[in-house]
């Protein structure tokens, strides 16, 4: 039997924790304006894709046995951190230009992939899928309820990258990155820069895995 209350407790800790700032967000406001509602669409889908395999990954119990394999955690942190900082050129080499750069149309399958790869790199995610799943799921619970706050928390994660979708890629949103292209691109670069160093930094051996 599915218990409502706990879905609506684990649907609430899960819109707080995904639809606070973060890499994957920002990195959804920067395409929605510089690109476009479509490919911010399908950047917000693979980004969800990506959400929903570390969904998996906790709910049946994975999480716990990646969290205790150090050298398995060291590793996708420090891809990463690696990814992001990638992504902080990108945008700092943006900044840097007076113009912007005319480069071919990206295909939809790499704005997806590019989602998809975004929310893999982040192994954090795991832990937080854990935290919030364990909000509304009990010993008394069984797979159903599982599985229904998986899916709950997956709808929501394209709900929200779609509402950031929306907002950032209205004329006036478009615009105003067409003037202040190199100032936002140069803020971008440096906050992926400092969650890429974080994440870097939080695979020493020396400190909590999280």
């Amino acid at each position: 039997m599915v218990d409502i209350a706990g879905l609506l407790t684990v649907g609430a800790a899960f819109f707080v924790v995904a639809a606070s700032p973060g890499p994957a967000t920002l990195a959804t406001a920067t395409v929605s304006m510089s690109s476009g509602r479509q490919s911010g669409l399908i950047f917000g889908a693979g980004l969800s894709v990506g959400l929903a395999f570390w969904g998996l990954v906790a709910a049946t119990g994975m999480g716990a046995m990646l969290q205790a394999s150090s050298v398995t955690l060291i590793a996708l942190k420090i891809l990463g951190g690696v990814y992001l900082l990638w992504l902080a050129c990108r945008s700092m080499c943006s900044a840097l230009q007076k113009k912007p750069q005319i480069s071919p149309v990206t295909s939809n399958g790499s704005w997806f992939r590019r989602g998809l790869f975004l929310n893999l790199s982040n192994p954090k995610a795991v832990l937080a899928w854990m935290a919030t799943l364990s909000l509304g799921i009990g010993d008394n619970n069984g797979y159903w309820q599982v599985i229904s706050a998986t899916l709950l928390c997956v709808v929501l994660g394209f709900l929200i990258y779609s509402g950031y979708v929306l907002v950032f890629s209205t004329r006036g949103a478009m615009n105003g990155y067409v003037r202040l292209r190199r100032w936002i691109d140069g803020v971008v670069a440096g906050l992926f820069a400092v969650a890429g160093l974080s994440l870097i930094r939080s695979a020493n051996l020396n400190e909590n895995p999280f």
